[in-house]
């Protein structure tokens, strides 16, 4: 392997995000260790650097790799930044006291990390990475667990518990669980909740085939679908924080979709709030309902001959 391999390599047993793992990373570590492409890693050394008249200018010299001048903040955004976070380098070691926008801004290879590049290619190399790993957590796995920790719970009984992905469409779409079915759809149960990270969370088949509703992967289901057996309701739910309410175009395919049920389908649009629901108002198919997160307590209904109930 070249020199840039054998650093995204390293970059890769550190534990950088794969974002982190490419070529402008793995110059910048050549870079910071001093290393040529004939030198062993043995031979690196911690020396301060700027990213222009350091970094950059190193890479040039030696590996004949020219990037332009406004790639400075590339450098520093999306390399320096995350090699900082992730305690492979020291930021201002010389002098910690320098402002942020210093112009004299400054990074160096952390002592921690020199010591265990230099092992690489040598017998001792997975021992000493082992070692290393065990002591400090990857950036990898912060990232990682902080994805975890901002993860959206939503309990839809029986010890069922999903993680929904961050974001203010899945906090309204854990709303619709937790605020709007216990007021309005008491006695119902989920049997279909999307992600926006992953479509089909959650789907009870046997329920969608007792109902006769058959459902193909093209086929595009409302955010939440309720299944109330007692009255014999379906509630169709559409999560709206930005576009795709419930109008005549949506219900019309919804209608089709859910043609072969022999329950009676109600039509609901979530917002988030009073300011969002105002935008797509003119928008809404009657007889539907509207609810909106902020106001839990209340519905919208557009017209129809019964206030909440299968048309």
């Amino acid at each position: 392997m070249g020199k840039i391999d054998e650093a995204k390599e390293i970059l890769r047993v550190l534990g950088l995000p794969q974002a982190q793992q490419n070529e402008i990373s793995a110059y910048t570590l050549l870079a910071l260790c001093g290393i040529r492409e004939e030198d062993t890693w043995l031979s690196a050394s911690r020396r301060s650097l700027g990213i222009t008249k350091g970094i950059m200018q190193f890479i040039t010299q030696n590996y004949n790799k020219e990037y332009a001048p406004n790639t400075r903040e590339t450098f520093r955004r999306q390399v320096l930044h995350y090699f900082n976070q992730a305690g492979i380098v020291d930021y201002n070691p010389d002098n910690p006291s320098l402002p942020t926008n210093s112009p004299h801004a400054h990074y160096a290879i952390s002592e921690d990390v020199l010591s265990v590049i230099k092992y690489y290619g040598a017998e001792r190399w997975e021992t000493v990475v082992r070692r290393f790993l065990t002591a400090n957590e990857t950036l990898e796995s912060k990232y990682s667990r902080k994805r975890e920790m901002e993860m959206i719970p939503v309990d839809m009984g029986n010890g069922l518990i999903y993680h929904l992905s961050p974001g203010k469409h899945n906090e309204v779409q854990v709303a619709v669980i937790n605020e709007f079915l216990p007021r309005f759809a008491p006695g119902s149960k989920c049997i279909y909740l999307g992600d926006t990270a992953k479509k089909n969370l959650h789907i009870d088949h046997d329920v969608f085939n007792k109902l006769n509703i058959t459902i193909s992967d093209h086929d595009k289901l409302p955010d939440i679908v309720l299944y109330n057996e007692e009255k014999k309701w379906i509630f169709l739910v559409e999560v709206v924080t930005s576009h795709g309410p419930m109008n005549p175009k949506r219900v019309t395919e919804l209608k089709e979709m859910f043609s072969g049920c022999p329950f009676g389908i109600i039509f609901v649009t979530a917002f988030p709030s009073y300011d969002e629901f105002r935008k797509h108002a003119k928008d809404i198919a009657w007889e539907t309902e509207v609810w909106l997160y902020e106001r839990p307590d209340h519905l919208i209904h557009y017209n129809g001959d019964r206030f909440l109930g299968p048309r």
